[in-house]
């Protein structure tokens, strides 16, 4: 297929949308073949069916590289209790939290859990997502992780959509090992690594770095397995707090270090010398109202490249929307509109791996967008609104 009439954002470069006024991309299969001016495009591209965009915009596809769509019930009420006057932290002690998500994700079946992220799924996949990160860590004891794993595998089996998953047994304390949390990382969480990854369910290793959750040293235990089993690292760091998690991050090489709202110049640094992605979460920030905001200028002086996700989860953020996220990293974060574009597409691509999508150049993954908008930063600019014309995944409409 070969699509003509488009205003084409490459985003062959970090500085610039690389946009092509009058373009085309010749689509071989699931790859690009071509891309650039219309007047351009090779005689062999010539003979394929040609789509007419209308002038419309077309970038990547779109990439969410931190969620938490697998779980069972929700958290309404303690959005309430907040509302009221309690912290993330007081609720969490108090029982709620991550620990109320995890008794209701045991209790839930497959096919429940399947059912109810596949309506967080389509949201996505409606607003140009082709692939979304889904961690573990509602189970927290291995029978459940497992489930949420492969609750996760099966998404991609029934939607047009890529799925990587992440190992996160180091999410919280459950309950039953409350003042314990060295004897869950060595009793279930490293047990439960080992298993998940046994049975070909684990892309990446994740961990939550709080006082709240682990130190950085019972992380790095996990860390060390994850190395031995080959599996990259990422991890929550830095959010409410600063207890060494970016530093970790950067130590081990992790993919990405998420949330880093309490990253320090020091950690900027280390993180860019280590190639390690900055996640910016603003969903988590709207909704815990919180007023520490992440150092971008340092992450952009220290050459740290950002990405940016919904972290769709029940308690702290239950946001579908990329395009929303994009809107709140601008508005709440400072970033601009070529930053959040390339936060959700090239540089979220990097912070799951990925080195052959989030651009259009030849040879990447046929993953794109097709927008009613003539300007990228229409896509971070609009409220509540989805300018989405069709989704391109693996070179179909």
């Amino acid at each position: 297929m070969l699509l003509t009439n488009a205003q084409i954002v490459t985003l062959q470069r970090d500085d610039d949308f690389g946009l092509i006024a009058d373009g085309a991309i010749a689509l071989d299969g699931d790859r690009i073949g071509w891309v650039g001016s219309a007047g351009d495009v090779p005689d062999v591209y010539r003979t394929h069916k040609i789509r007419d965009l209308g002038g419309r915009l077309v970038t990547p596809a779109l990439i969410d590289c931190h969620s938490h769509i697998v779980f069972g019930g929700n958290r309404a009420s303690e959005f309430e209790l907040r509302l009221n006057g309690a912290s993330y932290e007081e609720v969490a002690r108090a029982g709620g939290g991550i620990v109320s998500t995890v008794t209701a994700t045991r209790a839930a079946s497959t096919e429940t859990l399947l059912a109810d992220a596949l309506t967080r799924v389509d949201a996505m996949i409606a607003e140009g997502v082709t692939m979304i990160e889904v961690k573990s860590g509602y189970g927290l004891d291995c029978d459940t992780e497992l489930k949420m794993l492969r609750v996760a595998r099966q998404i991609a089996r029934v939607r047009p959509v890529d799925i990587k998953t992440s190992f996160l047994g180091a999410h919280a304390i459950p309950a039953e090992y409350m003042g314990k949390a060295d004897a869950y990382i060595d009793d279930v969480c490293i047990p439960t690594l080992r298993a998940a990854h046994a049975e070909g369910l684990v892309d990446a290793v994740d961990g939550f770095c709080e006082g709240i959750a682990f130190d950085a040293t019972q992380i790095a235990r996990v860390f060390d397995v994850a190395v031995e089993l080959g599996l990259p690292v990422k991890l929550h760091a830095e959010q409410l707090s600063n207890i060494g998690g970016a530093r970790l991050a950067a130590k081990y090489g992790a993919l990405s270090a998420d949330h880093v709202e309490y990253v320090t110049l020091a950690d900027a640094q280390a993180m860019g010398a280590a190639s390690v992605i900055a996640v910016v979460l603003p969903g988590a920030f709207y909704t815990l109202r919180e007023t520490q905001v992440p150092p971008i200028q340092a992450f952009r002086d220290n050459g740290v490249a950002m990405a940016l996700a919904t972290d769709c989860n029940p308690g702290s953020s239950p946001l579908v929307s990329p395009l929303l996220a994009m809107n709140m990293g601008c508005t709440l974060f400072h970033m601009t509109p070529l930053e959040a574009l390339l936060g959700v597409t090239a540089h979220a691509a990097a912070a799951l791996g990925e080195t052959d999508r989030g651009r259009i150049v030849t040879g990447a993954r046929a993953d794109l967008c097709v927008w009613h908008a003539g300007h990228p930063a229409e896509l971070s600019y609009r409220i509540g609104f989805n300018p989405l014309h069709s989704r391109i995944f693996r070179g179909s409409i």
